[in-house]
């Protein structure tokens, strides 16, 4: 990277804002996943939207390569990892601020770098709770999961599947200033806000969604400089139920019973080894509760609201306890050396370090896409096999199953747990990573959000028009391609 680059960036973001120390380049050179790495040449750390539009002007002048990162460490999927040499790392967590809560409209804006910890403690204040992923790292970017369409443990609140992202403020890779849905106008946002508005509904501008083009595409796009995110409203009484079966199959008929009425609040499937790590941190003590647990554990919350939580949450335990007993359900308050108030405490929280996924033996590789909820168990049994085959016990492969968009699809999830000490399993992990994902793409596996080096395989069973169409419209937005370049289907000779 010439000095030339550097000292624009520095006029830029400033004399402390941008660094190409070694021990800070290597912290985003790869992640604690199985994934390639390579050491970008410089980092810089915008702190206002200005910056962050002068930084994206710049690069299409100087043909820079610009990687977004948002998120704290630990980083397991790769997916902001340089994928060309003399990448550009554009760190936005230095801007965290909040910058709005609207309680009657249950939204609350934020910038890219504001964390689920903080915003936990943002949203607790003013009533609200926020829709998010299980367990999530207190360092992850709360604007970087909504984008990845990461799946939240509330499917009844889940109403399409780009919550809970509504409005937002993007730099498009061609230097393009855009707010898309409500906030794109008419007005700014103070007049927006001033007549009530909340930047809530996501569509427009006009027939236009172009919001839908920056989600799920990994920073290929553009940087995202502020979001709106939908919140719900926080219940004032909570319980939980358990029940565990030999088969996730055996949940089937409660869970559409549940979703159909929309009677539940978190509802999802673990397996016993992802809810003992959940539970516990240490290695020692997840197998300890793991080996007390059944081989497939369904959790559902239920909660009270308003004047009445009470009133509320005895009649619908009541319909639920009914299509239990309608569906061959025995729902309780303890499994093993698990009880319902332990896994009320973590639901809705962030995961307390080291990160859940990675307690057992330190390295976790991700698998999932999307099904229905009536095919995961066959998508379960078909990759133990192939786990089996590749000397993966069955305490070493973490499954999570969550249904989503109320119920309509269904987020399939296998862990990979590994040492990364060992070459033996980490050699493993890979092989059963490719292999795996595989098997399940020619099952019918939807892979709606590739990462790392199974992405290829993606697109290279998808519809050509498809490719053709993302590459077109990559053109559009970042003609000169200087968003995360090499990421999903573009590749670097295209820049």
């Amino acid at each position: 990277m010439t000095s030339a680059v550097r000292s624009n960036l520095v006029r830029i973001a400033g004399t402390d804002n941008v660094t190409d120390a070694p021990d800070v380049l290597v912290a985003y050179a790869g992640g604690q996943g199985l994934s390639a790495q390579k050491l970008p040449s410089l980092v810089v750390y915008p702190r206002t939207s200005k910056e962050v539009h002068r930084v994206v002007k710049l690069a299409n002048q100087q043909a820079l390569s610009l990687v977004p990162v948002s998120s704290g460490p630990p980083r397991i999927r790769g997916d902001t990892v340089p994928k060309v040499d003399n990448a550009v790392i554009v760190d936005l967590s230095r801007m965290n601020r909040l910058l709005r809560v609207d309680q009657k409209n249950k939204v609350v804006m934020i910038e890219p770098g504001f964390t689920f910890d903080a915003l936990l403690v943002a949203t607790d204040q003013h009533g609200l709770r926020p829709l998010m992923p299980l367990l999530p790292r207190s360092t992850k970017s709360v604007i970087a999961s909504a984008l990845d369409r990461e799946p939240v443990t509330i499917p009844r609140y889940h109403w399409d599947s780009s919550d809970p992202l509504l409005c937002t403020e993007v730099v498009f890779g061609s230097g393009d200033l855009f707010r898309t849905g409500a906030a794109a106008g008419p007005g700014s946002l103070e007049d927006q806000w001033a007549s009530g508005q909340a930047q809530k509904n996501p569509l427009g501008p006009s027939q236009f969604d172009p919001f839908r083009i920056i989600q799920g595409s990994q920073g290929s796009m553009g940087i995202v400089t502020w979001a709106t995110i939908k919140c719900e409203a926080l219940p004032k009484i909570q319980k939980v139920f358990l029940t565990g079966a030999d088969s996730p199959a055996s949940f089937q008929d409660f869970m559409y019973g549940v979703l159909k009425r929309r009677m539940g609040d978190h509802l999802f499937i673990l397996n016993r080894v992802n809810l003992a790590s959940i539970l516990q941190t240490r290695p020692e003590e997840i197998r300890k509760v793991r080996d007390t647990l059944p081989e497939w554990i369904l959790v559902l919350s239920i909660s009270g609201h308003g004047n009445l939580p009470t009133d509320e949450i005895e009649y619908v335990e009541g319909d639920v306890l009914d299509t239990a007993r309608a569906t061959g359900v025995q729902l309780g308050q303890k499994l093993g050396r698990v009880s319902s108030d332990e896994v009320l405490k973590v639901l809705g929280k962030c995961s307390p370090e080291p990160y859940w996924k990675l307690r057992l033996k330190g390295g976790c590789q991700e698998i999932f896409f999307l099904t229905t909820l009536d095919k995961a168990a066959g998508y379960v049994a078909l990759f133990s096999k192939e786990a089996q085959r590749h000397g993966f016990a069955r305490d070493e492969v973490g499954v999570y199953i969550q249904p989503l968009v109320q119920g309509s699809t269904t987020h399939c999830e296998f862990d990979l747990y590994y040492s990364q000490k060992d070459a033996d399993e980490c050699n493993r992990a890979r092989a059963l990573y490719a292999k795996g994902s595989q098997r399940l793409l020619e099952a019918g596996a939807f892979f709606s959000r590739p990462h790392g080096a199974f992405t290829p395989a993606v697109y290279a069973k998808s519809s050509p028009g498809i490719v053709s169409a993302f590459k077109a419209v990559k053109t559009i937005f970042d003609p000169h391609h200087v968003m995360n370049p090499g990421t999903l289907c573009f590749t670097e000779a295209e820049r």
